[in-house]
């Protein structure tokens, strides 16, 4: 962990030093305006332009999944002649072309959290590594299982029919680390192994992921594995279990590390989560975005990645043997929203 922040801090320290020229603005385009995730990032981005004298402009999808209201925020920032993009894409493949519009029109687009389809349709992507973020949970939970987890049955709590990459990412990260064969890791749904009892999407939010988890429970009333897109999910999926009577042997691990979901994990609604830090992601972007306004230099990928890697941890508070993890404690010092 150590290492991960003075990774992030010698980097952010180069960003800082660009100058650029004034009357410099940028945008900031998320999925909603809700999300704990995403109302942390903009307070991430909107602290960083006031300090660095960028003008920013926000904008967000009514839900999760609003494409069409991302196209025409896009469109707004080209025709204000803003000088960069920060992007979290709702539908990441059918977003390309008017990313590309803008990255023609000489606008650095810079996807946070969620890679396009392809990767490199955007100038840079800085996110959490979210196959590892998957992979960490993924492990915990077959750890934590011990010779059970040969016989688990799992309920997949996904993010939307689309497919996003993150969505894929996680997923596909949780059942590589559960020892599961993902058969085409670009996509959820074709595994064949008999302990996954089904998939399905949640939207990011909590009455999504009440609604999937009925809808898997009235599948397979003996569910004992949840994985989840996010915590929002975790918390809906719990209240299903706990309308039940379900809710304490039922094994809950899911993505985010923001406060009230590690507070979750203090309280044993999930077993455990991994933490990515999207503040740090969107001061991140902006920076990138005065770098490039002052003379033209593009953030460079983590060595070995084809994306800026912000940092992953494993909160939880039963530490599992051979999967690295961090304290409730730890996490609520770094936790957001």
């Amino acid at each position: 962990m150590k290492k991960l922040l003075l990774g992030t801090a010698a980097a952010m320290t180069t960003m800082a030093g660009a100058a650029f020229a004034e009357d410099v603005s940028a945008c900031l385009i998320t999925k909603t305006d809700t999300n704990p995730f995403f109302v942390k990032m903009r307070e991430g981005a909107t602290a960083k332009a006031e300090e660095l004298g960028i003008n920013l402009s926000s904008f967000a999808g009514k839900v999760d999944g609003d494409h069409e209201t991302q196209v025409q925020a896009i469109e707004t920032c080209i025709a204000n002649g803003a000088k960069g993009i920060l992007l979290t894409a709702s539908d990441t493949a059918s977003i390309v072309p008017v990313v590309q519009q803008a990255r023609d029109a000489g606008l650095l687009v810079i996807a946070l959290d969620t890679p396009l389809e392809p990767i490199d349709a955007a100038d840079m992507t800085f996110a959490t590594d979210n196959f590892l973020a998957g992979e960490l949970i993924g492990a915990w939970a077959a750890a934590t299982l011990g010779d059970d987890a040969a016989n688990a049955k799992i309920g997949m709590l996904d993010l939307a029919i689309s497919q996003p990459t993150v969505g894929v990412l996680r997923d596909q990260g949780f059942l590589t680390g559960f020892g599961i064969d993902v058969k085409d890791p670009n996509k959820w749904g074709d595994e064949d192994d008999a302990r996954i009892i089904g998939n399905d999407v949640t939207a990011g939010n909590e009455e999504g992921g009440r609604r999937a988890m009925e809808n898997l429970l009235a599948t397979d009333p003996e569910i004992n594995v949840v994985y989840t897109i996010n915590e929002p999910a975790a918390a809906g999926a719990y209240e299903a279990l706990k309308a039940i009577g379900r809710e304490n042997d039922v094994l809950i691990v899911s993505v985010d590390g923001g406060c009230p979901g590690v507070q979750n994990v203090a309280d044993g609604v999930i077993g455990a989560t991994s933490q990515q830090y999207p503040l740090l992601m969107a001061s991140l972007g902006i920076e990138a975005i005065a770098a490039w306004a002052a003379d033209g230099t593009k953030p460079e990928a983590t060595d070995g990645k084809a994306f800026f890697d912000t940092g992953v941890a494993l909160v939880t508070d039963k530490p599992a043997d051979g999967v690295d993890s961090i304290s409730v404690a730890e996490g609520k010092d770094l936790c957001w929203g």
